[in-house]
């Protein structure tokens, strides 16, 4: 009986040990504060989000991903968003991050339930910042404008269906925004606003109390939308998101409390890319 008993313990011996091979593998058993946070996006809209995590968190070590190179995500399928994202996060698991961050309302609708169940680091999605929009009052007017796939998927349905009853929302979907950041086309004033109004007359802004930027491209437009609307609230889920990091990192102590500032290492599956991720970035800072 004893030697029966010893060989189920050499067994169970055997099984632990695989088991923390497997998460030294992937990370798990390597992590301290100092471990940067992955970041990535469908292309260069992310930025936006990498922006407030370093303004939030500047002692952070951040790596940002663009994926211009298989920019737009949202007229792809489930399935091919699904793969790219897989790949992404294979790239930062390999550079030892303590967290990912999808800077990505459409990959986050995509995938991050199965994201979150291949990787033992914590990864963090976005949605677009409806319940904001819907908080400020009762029966608002509001205007969700995202990707396509965003506003299609049950995801988005289900968050929706929170509020509707309560508040007249209304989605529009808007391409053309996401393409005239990858395209380094912001300075373009006459073309920035011609398309504006053609979204905003979509959704009839004049009788809107907010405008919910459901997607991280979205933000390097608040200018021209505030000059443009003065009187609708502008509304963008970067600040959620970077605040819901930071109490995962706290839980697990992996906040970086060093009084150093982090570093921001910048990729791009472009590499011509990186030049306007880097100008996109100022810009924001100039802009803050």
């Amino acid at each position: 009986n004893i030697a029966k008993h010893a060989s189920k313990f050499e067994d169970l011996d055997v099984f632990f040990i695989r088991c923390i091979i497997e998460k030294m593998k992937k990370g798990a058993f390597c992590m301290n504060s100092k471990n940067p946070i992955g970041v990535f996006d469908s292309g260069l809209g992310g930025i936006s989000v990498l922006h407030t995590m370093h303004s939030l968190l500047p002692n952070e070590n951040l790596i940002y991903l663009g994926d211009s190179k298989y920019n737009p995500y949202g007229t792809k399928t489930k399935e091919e968003i699904t793969k790219r994202c897989i790949a992404i996060c294979d790239e930062f698991i390999k550079q030892d991050v303590k967290a990912i961050v999808i800077a990505c309302n459409t990959a986050t609708s995509a995938c991050v339930k199965l994201l979150r169940d291949k990787y033992d680091v914590d990864i963090i999605g976005m949605e677009p910042a409806l319940k904001v929009a819907c908080d400020r009052g009762s029966n608002q007017r509001i205007a969700v404008w995202a990707t396509e796939l965003t506003l299609s998927e049950k995801k988005f349905a289900n968050l929706m269906d929170r509020f509707k009853d309560e508040h007249h929302i209304v989605k529009v979907p808007c391409p053309k925004l996401v393409r005239m950041v990858e395209d380094d086309k912001l300075d373009d004033t006459n073309l920035v606003e011609s398309v504006l109004k053609e979204y905003l007359a979509a959704c009839d802004y004049k009788k809107l109390d907010s405008i919910v930027l459901g997607c991280t491209h979205f933000p390097f437009y608040t200018k021209y939308l505030e000059r443009l609307c003065p009187n609708i609230h502008i509304i963008e889920g970067s600040v959620g998101t970077t605040l819901h990091t930071k109490d995962l990192l706290e839980q697990k102590g992996l906040l970086n409390r060093s009084d150093e500032i982090g570093s921001i290492t910048w990729m791009n599956t472009m590499e011509s890319k990186i030049e306007l991720s880097k100008r996109l970035f100022k810009m924001l800072e100039v802009e803050a």
